[in-house]
């Protein structure tokens, strides 16, 4: 899946910037010591993306793809997700803070659409205070568009009960950039520097502080 479309380029998907679409939500986890400690992601891709990825994967025929099947695929993403740094971005007074990979990641197939569910577990558990930690969910390069579920973008999993969340959207394309991205081929991961500027700023954002 992911494998195929950042290296291969997404042959027989759409032709323009973003070629990937899913549909996230972000569960930010504490552990037991009321530290935060890891982050779970729920991705659901797009069925022309979704339909590109399942190609001969169902295994005995029976025109289901288990869990199983799925499997083999859902490690090699994984695995290639770590060279985008999996698309997602904490940091804590100014300072990154590092994910161990993930150790918890399957795949499941329904209604036509792939969900990718894996836990990217934090290097060092960390004591969130007053200050923020802000976790951004997003491809800077704008290959994969990430929309955060509507009703729960983003949740807080054991926290503390002082503890809050603070979701933002990321702003909305001008017609203009829109239309210049959509002329970059599906060829091109890296973007023009002047078009970087503006997709780096397309990340959802949550903020997080306990009192």
């Amino acid at each position: 899946m992911f494998a195929a479309a950042l290296t291969v380029g997404l042959a027989g998907a759409a032709g323009a910037h973003p070629h990937v679409f899913v549909e996230s939500r972000a569960e930010v986890v504490f552990d037991e010591a009321g530290r935060l400690s890891a982050v779970r992601h729920i991705w659901q891709f797009d069925e022309a993306f979704t339909a590109f990825a399942v190609q001969g994967l169902d295994e005995n025929g029976d025109g289901e793809l288990s869990r199983e099947e799925l499997q083999p695929l859902a490690e090699v993403n994984v695995e290639s997700l770590a060279e985008y740094d999996f698309f997602t971005f904490l940091h804590h007074n100014g300072t990154d803070i590092a994910f161990e990979p993930p150790h918890e990641y399957w795949l499941d197939f329904y209604g036509g659409r792939l969900t990718l569910f894996f836990t990217l577990p934090l290097r060092e558990p960390r004591v969130v205070d007053a200050s923020t930690v802000e976790l951004d969910v997003f491809d800077p390069a704008y290959f994969v568009a990430f929309e955060m579920t509507p009703e729960t973008p983003f949740v807080l999993v054991g926290a503390p009960q002082t503890c809050t969340l603070d979701f933002s959207p990321p702003p909305d394309l001008d017609p203009q950039t829109a239309t210049m991205l959509a002329a970059i081929p599906q060829s091109e991961r890296q973007l023009p520097p002047d078009l970087m500027q503006i997709t780096e700023t397309l990340s959802n954002s949550a903020r997080i502080g306990c009192k």
